[in-house]
């Protein structure tokens, strides 16, 4: 039997892979195929129990990267060297910012990658009705049936003058992302590549952009910071640079204060010395008020905002100060307006009964924050302004940093130092009318409309709508979609209110996705196509960011002998008939566009991407019109784009002639580079930003603003692109901030914004605190054993058990008892949790981590594959709200719910 034989006359046959026997023994009788249906994963034999075997072996440690969270800490992985098993990961020894400590999801990564419920081979649905209760009776087909399925699709679209109805979607990815992300879409013809960004974390870029010119996430200097105050962060469970931060936190402790606002008793919280459980999207109020503190008791960073000119101190409280008085800095403009129209009565008392937070802890916080300035640490996480008024939430709270000169400062907020990797060759000459047609069109997600700004970098639509694409495809709004390719996402469970991807997935006449389970969203596509795992299986490149470096960091097919040699890594390097998403698919699908007459997509690739080291064409290195010859060219293209985007770091002739190098490590070719997996810029210019020491920052001014100017400039823009002033733009999207409205917050300035709940507070008492797991694999760890197992070390978690943490005072007042089976509903949707009674939560929330109730999956995630969910999904009775400015989907307390027992 051929790789790519199936078996007609009994559906219920596996496929068996390359290697089998070996690998078969390596992971013990672990079945090659979901067979006929998702619905048909029968039993099978357990593995052998690996913790016994791992006593004996040897082997080499191997450079990839963990992408189990937006760390991307730089890997090293054990590989047996008679097996070529995975037996251990840890972080990379040469790692400047975390060396060998990793945290859990490295470890659980080996549970992904040998999880018996792994797809291990294409499938093809055979019941053309789609539902959550539909079986979709998949049967198991050859790569190159289902890449001619899409191919023929595809053309379709196009002979049909219609590729806008095209779409990709894109949940983790690599740094390789734009070859399916963005120019397979636009060689097609298609503006429709929608990011999951909006429903990570993009709020947060929005404080950063609008008050120096940033939109990107910080790095926070631990080391030498003397104050953090952390901000709906939990930087030990769930931020960027899990390990570092974890490594670094005893020493921080003994050095440093940290302070938690978090209306739940987060791990950081456990362990910091203040606790300020704020009641959910009142954290403006904290920030604003405790900016008032440091301004009134003249404790801001004269150096970097400057000084009135007598000296004396102006900032009274109830009183405004004349602008004239004061001398600002070099570095920053605007403090006497931010005090003027939000700070000046906003004292700690106000706050107090705004947010729940004792005033004297107000106090304490902001004094104590204040007099450790400029190293101290205003640490922006997701849950203060992933709301639907979070983006003003986000400004206060980074303009913080400003107050006490902490920006780009010692002990502060940092951003990372540029990288000595190139772009990929774009294919902008091989975009035919047909496809420039397309790209005209309106995205699906309707960024851009007057009613969803999402101000990127300050562009009007300039960011990603992510969960409003399911009504832009249920509405056929701008247009209908026909085609999609999802690859590494979830949307059917990801997405706040997913009821309404499913049924937008239901409603799409093809779909084909890729990734290693079988997801909710899988349950409902035409094609699914088996991914290889990112952190053992592929090429591919990543970055970190910490300890004042930036590393360009390899995924590389550990398992290989030789990654550089195509057959090898097909040979050996995977354990089942998988293939990696952002390449080898897009060429293979390149191929078969080419046979069918549309040879755009295949001369891009065939021109663009030549192996930089020897010159030679991908099909000059392997010729042949066989699949299996297209295969090993898919993957000889996976090396080259690699080796193309990372040139300049491995080739000295290219650093020194042909790109402009910003320093950082050298290495003399591409197997030392590649065989070491990691590269360091230089260390972080600490003030290098500072206009006082001739730098800039990438505000429309140049300089920090307290005064929102930039701001003002992308809501114009906003506005004028609709024929309309920026009031309107802000009652369309549901903020407070005017012009000039006296009445109302200035809409430039950081300033508070009252919670816009989604429920009425009389049908919908509690607010709901969502929050992730720390052994939460992007979404993606359900399906492993420890991840349910040990999910305890989620303070207020258990063991195997989704739990809802209620405080006792509410569960004493509702009769609730520890363990009760309960319901959670929402204006949207109800979900069944289990009581715990815990301290940890605010009075007047309930509190639940995310990542349970998986009715798809695997066996593991779910209590009953494709029928019972194990647990309830948060994103079930979240709503579909959005912060508007920035895009974000609401996640964070801003949705209210009742209680009651089952």
């Amino acid at each position: 039997m051929s790789q790519h034989d199936t078996t007609d006359d009994d559906d219920t046959d596996l496929w068996i892979g390359r290697r089998d026997v070996m690998k078969a023994g390596a992971v013990g009788a672990v079945a090659a195929g979901l067979g006929s249906s998702l619905t048909s994963l029968t039993p099978l034999a357990q593995a052998e129990d690996g913790r016994t075997d791992l006593v004996e072996h040897t082997g080499d440690w191997r450079p990839s990267t963990c992408a189990g969270c937006t760390s991307w800490c730089a890997a090293q992985v054990l590989v047996d060297d008679e097996t070529d098993r995975v037996l251990r990961t840890r972080g990379h020894e040469d790692s400047r910012i975390h060396g060998t400590n990793d945290c859990p999801r490295q470890d659980l990564g080996i549970q992904q990658l040998y999880d018996p419920d792994r797809i291990t081979q294409p499938m093809r649905r055979t019941n053309p009705e789609k539902g959550r209760d539909v079986d979709p009776e998949f049967e198991p087909i050859s790569w190159e049936e289902a890449i001619g399925e899409i191919a023929d699709r595809i053309m379709e679209l196009r002979e049909n003058g219609e590729p806008e109805t095209f779409m990709v979607t894109r949940g983790r990815y690599t740094y390789l992302r734009p070859i399916l992300y963005s120019y397979l879409p636009q060689i097609i013809g298609s503006p429709n590549n929608i990011s999951h960004s909006a429903i990570c974390a993009e709020a947060e870029k929005f404080g950063p952009m609008y008050t120096e010119g940033e939109w990107s996430y910080r790095q926070y200097d631990v080391q030498q910071s003397r104050y953090v105050l952390a901000w709906g962060a939990d930087p030990i469970s769930a931020n960027r640079q899990v390990s570092h931060y974890s490594n670094e936190f005893g020493d921080l402790l003994d050095r440093a204060t940290v302070a938690v606002v978090e209306p739940r008793l987060s791990s950081t919280a456990t362990k910091s010395d203040e606790w300020l459980p704020v009641e959910p999207g009142h954290d403006g109020a904290l920030a604003s008020a405790m900016a008032h503190v440091i301004l009134r008791d003249g404790l801001w960073n004269r150096e970097f905002v400057g000084e009135f000119e007598d000296g004396e101190n102006r900032f009274v409280p109830g009183e405004r100060v004349d602008p004239e008085t004061f001398e600002e800095s070099e570095n920053s403009r605007g403090v006497i307006e931010w005090w003027n129209e939000e700070l000046y009565d906003k004292e700690p008392e106000w706050a107090a009964d705004e947010a729940g937070v004792p005033a004297e802890q107000i106090e304490r916080v902001a004094t104590g924050f204040a007099e450790a300035g400029p190293n101290a640490i205003s640490w922006l996480g997701g849950g203060p302004c992933m709301q639907v008024r979070g983006s003003y939430t986000a400004m206060a709270i980074h303009a913080l940093n400003g107050l006490v000169g902490s920006v780009g400062n010692r002990g502060g907020t940092l951003y990372a130092p540029s990288t000595g990797v190139e772009d990929l060759p774009a294919p902008d000459e091989y975009v035919d009318e047909v496809a420039e047609a397309g790209l005209d069109h309106e995205k699906i997600d309707q960024r851009g409309r007057l009613e969803f700004p999402a101000l990127k970098d300050g562009e009007s639509g300039g960011g990603v709508v992510t969960n409003n694409a399911a009504d832009g495809i249920l509405d056929e709004d701008p247009n209908e979609i026909e085609v999609l390719i999802s690859y590494w996402n979830n949307f059917a469970f990801s997405n706040p209110e997913s009821q309404r991807w499913e049924e937008a997935l239901a409603e799409i006449p093809f779909h084909a996705t890729i990734e290693t389970h079988a997801s909710e969203t899988a349950w409902f596509a035409d094609v699914v196509l088996p991914a290889t795992h990112h952190q053992f299986e592929r090429w591919g490149q990543l970055r970190s960011t910490g300890a004042g470096y930036r590393t360009i960091n390899l995924h590389t097919p550990v398992m290989a002998d030789d990654p550089d040699d195509p057959e090898d890594v097909l040979e050996n390097g995977r354990l089942w008939d998988v293939k990696t998403d952002e390449t080898e698919i897009p060429y293979l699908l390149a191929e078969a566009l080419a046979d069918r007459g549309f040879e755009n997509l295949l001369a891009f690739f065939e021109t663009e991407y030549p192996d930089p080291e020897s010159g030679r064409s991908l099909r000059e290195e392997i010729p042949g019109d066989d699949f299996e010859s297209r295969e090993l060219r898919a993957q000889a293209f996976s090396r080259n784009a690699l080796k193309l985007r990372t040139r300049p770091i491995w080739d000295p002739d290219y650093r020194e002639n042909e790109f402009d190098w910003p320093g950082g490590e050298e290495f003399d070719d591409w197997v030392e580079f590649r065989e070491r997996g990691i590269w360091h810029t230089d260390e972080w210019e600490y003030r290098h930003r500072w206009p006082s020491e001739g730098g800039e920052f990438d505000t429309d001014t140049g300089v920090f603003e307290f005064d929102g100017e930039t701001l003002r400039n992308a809501l114009e823009g906003h506005a004028e692109r609709h024929d309309t002033d920026v009031d309107t733009v802000l009652d369309v999207c549901n903020y407070q901030g005017r012009v000039d409205d006296p009445d109302a917050p200035d809409a430039f300035v950081p300033h508070y914004e009252e919670p816009y709940d989604m429920g009425d507070e009389d049908d919908y008492p509690f607010n709901f605190v969502d929050y992730k797991d720390r052994l939460n694999r992007e979404g993606r760890s359900a399906n492993t054993p420890w991840a349910q197992e040990f999910n305890d070390v989620n303070p207020g978690d258990e063991p195997g058990k989704d739990l809802a943490k209620i405080n006792p005072r509410d569960a004493d007042r509702l009769g609730i008892e520890d363990g009760d089976e309960i319901s959670i509903r929402s204006p949207v949707g109800e979900i069944e949790s289990t009581a715990k009674l815990w301290e940890g939560v605010r009075p007047g929330t309930v509190a639940k981590t995310w990542g349970q109730g998986h009715w798809a999956y695997g066996r593991v995630a779910s209590d009953e594959f494709g029928d019972e969910a194990r647990g309830g999904s948060n994103n079930v009775v979240i709503g579909a709200e959005y912060d508007r400015l920035s895009g974000s989907s609401v996640f964070y307390g801003d949705v209210r719910v009742d209680i009651e027992t089952r």
